[in-house]
């Protein structure tokens, strides 16, 4: 069983900037394919950034030059730096790990373990 627990949202202006850990079991980040997914109230959940096993990463369209996935794998901590928040990136942040995860694809259903995750609010 892999816990996951993510801290650091919170409540910034637009164009400011949050760092996003995520704390997981022991030799989680350096054994699963990690991600970072968002869900806004009346949309679907979205798959933002990925890192697999050898670092190798992707994002979405909507974040990417913006966000910056990455993690400490002696700290077992998974992180999402964000910069330049817009306040469509209002949304519930969770972080995930899959064993069968695919950095290309990005697909929640490839994901066993979740978060519970951490608000982030931008406002304009």
């Amino acid at each position: 069983q892999v816990q996951l627990v993510e801290s650091g949202g919170g409540s910034v202006r637009a164009g400011g900037s949050l760092r996003l850990p995520c704390a997981a079991s022991r030799y989680a980040v350096s054994m699963y394919t990690m991600m970072w997914f968002r869900h806004a109230p009346g949309k679907e959940r979205e798959g933002v950034a990925a890192i697999d096993t050898d670092g190798y990463t992707n994002y979405a369209d909507s974040v990417r030059g913006r966000f910056t996935i990455s993690k400490d794998s002696a700290k077992d901590i998974l992180y999402l730096q964000m910069t330049s928040l817009k306040p469509e990136d209002t949304a519930m942040y969770y972080c995930a790990a899959g064993a069968w995860g695919s950095i290309a694809t990005m697909r929640a259903d490839d994901f066993s373990y979740w978060g519970q995750g951490t608000q982030v609010i931008v406002s304009s």
